[in-house]
C-alpha cells in the first residue's frame, strides 16, 4: 500500500515505519523538515507543520497516490505554537476533510487516545475527541485507534517510570483506584498494523470504528512501577500516599514548575483510570498482548538509567547550589574585609578587590542559575571545569595553607571535578 504517516518522528511514529517498511508499504513520511532523501525507494518525506496546515486545501495535493492515511501526531503538553487546538484538533481535521474528498484515500488511521470519549473532562481527551467525533462523521472508512499508557524502551513516558519506579520511594496521589493498563509498544504497532490487512468491519451505518488497544491487564498506577522495579531486579517499592487536598495543590503546582510530570489534568486522567477490554487487541494481534512482567527485556542496563533518570538531576541541583551559595557567601555573608585580605595574597591590587570579588561572585552565580535553567549545558560544565582548575592552582600557589587544611577546601575539588567531568559526558549534543 501507499501510506502518508504523520508524525513520523516521534515515539509511536519510528516504530510504525519501521514496522510498514518491513512489510513491504510504500511510505510517505510528512513532517517539517524533511530530509535527505531516503536510500529506500519506498521511503519519501514531503514537507508538513501540524501548527500551521489547518486547511484542507493544504492536503488535498499531498493525498496524490496515496492510499491510507495514519496519523500519530501528538502532544501530552502545549509549548509555543504547538498546541491542543492546532495539533489534535484544526490540523486532524483539515486532513481528515481532505482524505474524504480525496478519490485515492481508502482509509484513515486515527491514533488518539484512551479517555477520548464521552466522559473527557482534560484538554487533552476534549481535543482527541474533537478530531474522532469529525472523522467519525466523514464519508471515508476510518479507524480510531486509542491506546491507553505505551511502553516502549526509549518511550519518554516509559523513562519517566522506569525512574519512578527505581527511587527510594513513590507517591500515590489521592485514594483513586487509578487503573491503567499498558501496551508494549510493539504490540501497538502490531495491532496496527493488523487493521491494514484485516480491516475489522464497522459498525452498521457507520463509517468508523474506535478501537481501545490496552495490555493484557488493569492495575493500579503504582502496581505498575512495582512491576517495572521488580522487573529491572530491584526490591520492594515503598509508596507514599498523599491525601486528595494534598494531591490536588501538588497537581497545581506542577502547572507552574517546569518539566512537571503531575499536574491538574494528568492527575484528573490518572483518577479517572485507564482500561478497556482486550479482547480487539488479541483479536488484531492473534494473541494475547504480552504482560507488564514481560516489558524489561535488559534489567542490568535499564536499571542503570532508570536510576541515572533522578540521580542526575540530583547530582546537577547540587552542584548549582555550590556555586549559588559560594556567590551568596562571597557578596558579604563572609566578612568582605577578609575576601580583599586573601585577594591581596594572590596579588590582586587594592583598587580591582571589588572588581575581582563581586565580578566573581556574579559569575558563580550565573553559573548556578545556568545549571538549573539551560537546556544546553555541555559548554558550561567546561566552563566550570576550566574555572575550578584556574582557583585551585592559584591558590594551592599562593594560599598553601588551603591545600594542608584538615578539612581540605582544595583537595574537595578533585570529587567536584569529577561530577562535572560526569555530568559533562552525559549531557546531550
Amino acid at each position: 500500500m501507499r501510506i502518508l504517516l504523520t508524525g513520523a518522528s516521534g515515539f509511536i511514529g519510528q516504530h510504525l515505519l519501521q514496522a510498514l517498511l518491513a512489510q513491504g508499504h510504500h511510505v510517505t513520511c510528512a513532517t517539517r523538515k524533511p530530509g535527505a532523501a531516503s536510500a529506500d525507494p519506498r521511503l519519501s518525506a514531503i514537507q508538513a507543520d501540524f501548527a500551521n496546515d489547518t486547511d484542507k486545501s493544504a492536503w488535498l495535493a499531498r493525498l496524490s497516490n496515496i492510499d491510507v492515511v495514519i496519523n500519530t501526531v501528538g502532544i501530552f503538553r502545549e509549548s509555543g505554537r504547538q498546541t491542543f487546538a492546532r495539533l489534535h484538533t484544526e490540523t486532524p481535521r483539515a486532513l481528515f476533510a481532505a482524505c474524504a474528498e480525496s478519490h485515492e484515500v481508502q482509509m484513515v488511521i486515527q491514533l488518539s487516545a484512551l479517555g477520548a470519549d464521552e466522559e473527557a473532562q482534560t484538554r487533552y481527551h476534549l481535543s482527541k475527541k474533537a478530531a474522532d467525533d469529525y472523522l467519525a462523521s466523514l464519508p471515508v472508512r476510518a479507524y480510531i485507534v486509542q491506546p491507553s499508557l505505551v511502553y516502549g524502551p526509549e518511550g519518554a513516558s516509559a523513562r519517566a517510570f522506569r525512574t519512578l519506579a527505581s527511587m527510594p520511594f513513590t507517591v500515590r496521589f489521592g485514594s483513586a483506584p487509578q487503573l491503567v493498563q499498558p501496551i508494549h509498544i510493539d504490540d501497538l504497532v502490531a495491532a496496527i498494523l493488523g487493521l491494514l490487512q484485516h480491516r475489522l468491519p464497522l459498525p452498521h451505518g457507520r463509517t468508523a470504528l474506535r478501537l481501545p488497544l490496552v495490555g493484557l491487564e488493569a492495575m493500579p498506577f503504582t502496581d505498575y512501577l512495582t512491576a517495572l522495579r521488580r522487573a529491572m531486579g530491584m526490591g520492594r517499592l515503598r509508596v507514599l500516599p498523599l491525601p486528595d487536598g494534598v494531591a490536588r495543590l501538588v497537581a497545581k503546582m506542577g502547572r507552574v514548575v517546569p518539566g512537571a510530570l503531575l499536574d491538574e489534568d494528568a492527575l484528573s486522567m490518572l483518577n479517572r483510570g485507564n482500561t478497556a477490554d482486550p479482547g480487539l487487541t488479541t483479536r488484531l494481534l492473534g494473541h494475547p498482548p504480552r504482560p507488564v512482567t514481560q516489558f524489561i527485556t535488559s534489567p542490568a542496563a535499564e536499571r542503570a538509567h532508570a536510576k541515572l533518570g533522578w540521580l542526575l538531576p540530583v547530582l546537577r541541583g547540587s552542584i548549582a547550589t555550590v556555586w549559588i551559595l559560594t556567590a551568596l557567601v562571597s557578596y558579604g555573608l563572609y566578612p568582605v574585609e577578609d575576601s580583599y585580605a586573601l585577594l591581596a595574597r594572590t596579588g590582586i591590587p587594592a583598587e580591582l578587590q571589588p572588581l575581582m570579588l563581586y565580578g566573581a561572585a556574579s559569575f558563580d552565580l550565573l553559573l548556578g542559575l545556568g545549571i538549573l535553567f539551560l537546556k544546553r549545558r555541555r559548554w558550561l560544565w567546561l566552563a566550570q571545569l576550566a574555572l575550578i582548575g584556574f582557583y585551585t592552582v592559584v591558590i594551592a600557589i599562593k594560599l598553601p595553607e588551603f591545600l594542608l587544611h584538615p578539612y581540605g577546601p582544595l583537595t574537595k575539588n578533585l570529587p567536584m571535578l569529577a561530577a562535572i567531568w560526569l555530568l559533562y559526558e552525559l549531557e546531550e549534543k
